[in-house]
Formats: C-alpha cells, structure tokens, sequence
C-alpha cells in the first residue's frame, strides 16, 4: 500500500465513520479497487478506526470524562454496599445505557467474526447493504424522532440501539447510520440521538481496535504488509476528517437533512451491484 492509499483511504474512513454512509463498505470498495491484499483489509480497517476514535475523545471530551469519573463512584457505590443507584445522576444512568448497548454488539461480533470478515471481498454484498442503509435512513427521518433524553431512556431502548450496531458490524451498514435510526425510532431527541450513537461507538471500536493490534503490528512488520508510517499517515487523516465529520453530523441530523445521505447510499450501492454483475459476466 502506498502513502497516497494510505492518506485516501484515511480520509474517506474519517468520513464514512461519522456521516452514515459506511465507512467499513467504502474502505473495503477502495482497496478492492486499489488491489490492496486482503490479508491487510481488515487489519487496516480497524487501525483507522482507532484513528476516528481520536476524534470521538476530541469531539466528545467532557462528555468522557464525566463517564470515567462516574464510573469510579459507581465501582465504589457498588463496593460499598450501596448499589448501582442507576438513576443517581443523568451521567451515571448515561453510563449504563452505554454498557448495554455495547453487550450485544461484543457477543454477535465475536461470534459472527469470520463471517462478517468474509463479507469484506463481496462487493455485491456491499452493495445490497448500501442499499439497506439508504432505506433505513429515509425511513427513520420520516417516522422516528422525538423527546426522549437520558432521563427517559429504557433498557429496551438501548438493547435495541445495540442491536442495531451489531447488525453495522457488516461491511455497507453504517454503524452511525444505524444507532441514529435506532435512537430515532427509539423517539430520542435528535440532539440525543447523535450523540449516543457517537459514544456508543467508543467501547466496540476501541474493543475492536485491541483485538486486532497484534495482528495490525505483524502486517506493519511483514516485508509485503503495510509500513508503518503509511499506516500512521492513515490514521492521521481519519482522526482529522472524522473531527469535522462529527460537526457536519450534528446538524445534519438537527437539521433533519439525513434524506441527502439515503440518496448517496443508494447510487453507491446500485454502483457496486452493476459492477459486480459485470464483473461476473465478464
């Protein structure tokens, strides 16, 4: 892989991540058509992310930092005898949503991990998730939003949010895409929507992220894997580009423009498709 791939393919992982066209479909289209191997697809993969996991603690640093520090005083509430206390403060109860949603996420993709890797070289696939993503999107901004905030979160509101970024595991589902259509048919305020899915994230990417470092050290060091400073350049713009990403999110879902992205996703899916049918026939 090149430095120029590498700053490409960074930029449009920045992107994808935040706006909720699929960054893991993108990535996986590009370097099919970049010819990069597929042993470093995934790999590679997952070390952007960890770049737009950067722009997440940038965007997101107080909200973080609240969260840590309430879970120590929930550890020590709990060692103490006193609880959970879950409705104790919004950022406590903010907390524990956090951690159900992110349940179902860890137990589908740990147990559906080969099969969702798989998925990464079928761009007919790809493209017949992209397609999902669009409908999804102009479904929920149509029917979903509402008042709901942390106070008036349910359990049942964040299994489902989870659900949902399980099922963003594969390649062409947006994982933004598919918490905000989950917050939003979940009747969360739009405010609060986008910023759940944005912190959801956090725990599945980071625990992503370690899973994947050893093998991503390997690829870097191997004489046909991916240097290491190309992979740092990637990283780099995806912790930029997924920064101003996140802002242009914000008030695209405020602003209720989320049809604009429907339409994206669904050019690009019926792009794939026709490729792939082409390249079949061919």
């Amino acid at each position: 892989m090149s430095m120029i791939e590498s700053i490409i393919l960074g930029l449009v992982q920045g992107l994808a991540e935040f706006l909720p066209i699929s960054s893991s479909g993108h990535l996986a289209a590009l370097q099919h058509f970049f010819g990069i191997s597929s042993d470093n697809v995934l790999t590679f993969t997952v070390m952007l992310h960890f770049g737009t996991l950067i722009a997440i603690f940038v965007a997101y640093w107080k909200d973080i930092v609240d969260l840590v520090i309430e879970l120590f005083a929930t550890l020590k509430d709990l060692f103490t005898g006193k609880g959970l206390q879950m409705n104790k403060n919004e950022t406590r109860r903010l907390g524990v949503m956090i951690i159900i949603s992110t349940i179902p996420t860890a137990v589908i993709g740990l147990l559906f991990y080969d099969l969702f890797e798989s998925l990464y070289s079928s761009m007919l696939f790809i493209g017949a998730a992209l397609l999902i993503t669009g409908t999804c999107l102009w479904f929920a901004e149509r029917k979903g939003g509402g008042k709901k905030g942390v106070k008036e979160m349910t359990m049942k509101d964040a299994l489902f949010i989870g659900v949902c970024q399980s099922i963003a595991i594969c390649p062409g589902i947006s994982r933004s895409g598919a918490t905000m259509v989950g917050g939003l048919l979940s009747r969360f305020n739009r405010p609060h929507a986008v910023r759940y899915a944005f912190l959801i994230s956090i725990p599945s990417v980071l625990g992503a992220f370690i899973m994947e470092l050893p093998s991503a050290v390997d690829a870097a060091s191997s004489e046909q894997g991916i240097g290491m400073g190309v992979m740092i350049a990637g990283i780099a713009v995806a912790a930029v580009s997924g920064y101003a990403a996140i802002k242009v999110m914000i008030k695209a879902v405020t602003n209720e423009k989320l049809f604009y992205f429907s339409i994206y996703t669904w050019i690009a899916g019926l792009f794939l498709i026709g490729y792939s049918i082409f390249a079949a026939m061919a």
